[in-house]
């Protein structure tokens, strides 16, 4: 049977990285697949920056192997990604559109066409009226679009973005997330590395999560979230709710969102029937209730670095015992 899964655009595998006595990253692997948002994630100094710089070359590994668009790298792949590191990478004394058609010609396109997709960038981005301005006597918001456009202007198959939503309203994050939500659907890989782990859920296929220069957990990121979901039932509906057999906690958050705790041995099932056959309550709809990145993030890293786990609830999964799950993708 020939495998339909195409080709990984990023292939990483058993990296190791140290500096002098530091081991900055030990053993990671992973994949990113062409039309795909992939999400580097880890708290900070867990080898996020270190893994992306040798997927770029800029850092060799000491052990271990990283092919990038079919290969190792070399120009012709590097005139093919889009890099935007946190730290910035515009020259502040040159006016907008003047540095973005620069960067645009060192990744190979002609003057021209740097400055059309410059300008159509700029427009859309709302920055057209700020073309001539020098980048140093922009606002922290309008220089992170300036260097997002710097980063896909060439139109990269694969771009690599840090801390993509830093300094945007909710409006312009939203012009960002659609820019890369294009490239994905362009056939395009996407790596970010991001902190608003509310938009790495909205916007990443799988994630990696690093802690300690180590990959401590990797896959799709719904099936991450039903993997640890806790025995929680969300209901949707009117009306009273007492107590239930099989229910260990009923809260009510808001109006209509009621969350039920089970006890361990409960059916779901069960107690289901038994609340669509109460005359005092309406239900409208009901799903498992799954926790979010934040919650699973920081589950994680603090029951790796030995703190307290948040709850009892939540430490429900073998998390203190080595190696956390890896979920893959079919």
């Amino acid at each position: 049977m020939i495998s339909t899964t195409p080709a990984p655009l990023v292939s990483v595998r058993n990296i190791r990285k140290t500096f002098g006595p530091k081991e900055a990253v030990t053993d990671v692997s992973f994949e990113v697949l062409p039309g795909e948002v992939f999400g580097l994630l880890g708290p900070n100094g867990a080898g996020k920056t270190t893994t992306i710089r040798m997927i770029l070359d800029i850092f060799k590994p000491d052990s271990g192997v990283v092919e990038v668009l079919g290969g190792s790298m070399s120009q012709a792949r590097k005139d093919r990604v889009g890099y935007m590191p946190e730290e910035r990478g515009l020259y502040p004394h040159m006016r907008v559109l003047d540095c973005l058609v620069y960067l645009g010609k060192l990744k190979g396109l002609t003057g021209s066409e740097a400055r059309r997709r410059a300008e159509a960038f700029l427009e859309r981005l709302e920055l057209a009226d700020q073309h001539r301005q020098k980048i140093e006597t922009l606002s922290r918001g309008m220089t992170q679009k300036v260097q997002v456009i710097a980063a896909v202007l060439h139109q990269p198959d694969l771009l690599i973005i840090d801390e993509p939503f830093a300094n945007l309203d909710p409006v312009n994050a939203q012009l960002v997330r659609d820019i890369i939500l294009e490239l994905r659907d362009q056939g395009k890989a996407v790596i970010m590395t991001s902190h608003q782990l509310n938009l790495v859920e909205a916007l990443c296929d799988r994630i990696v999560l690093i802690h300690h220069g180590r990959v401590v957990l990797q896959g799709p990121v719904a099936e991450v979230r039903r993997r640890f979901a806790r025995n929680i039932l969300h209901l949707s509906g009117s009306g009273r709710l007492d107590s239930l057999p099989g229910v260990a906690h009923i809260e009510r958050r808001t109006a209509g969102d009621w969350y039920l705790t089970l006890l361990p041995d409960a059916d779901p099932q069960t107690i289901l029937r038994t609340i669509v056959s109460n005359d005092h309550f309406t239900l409208d709809k009901f799903d498992v209730a799954l926790p979010s990145l934040d919650e699973i993030f920081v589950q994680i890293v603090r029951e790796q670095s030995g703190s307290a786990p948040l709850s009892a609830s939540t430490n429900t999964h073998g998390l203190d015992h080595n190696p956390l799950p890896t979920i893959r993708p079919t």
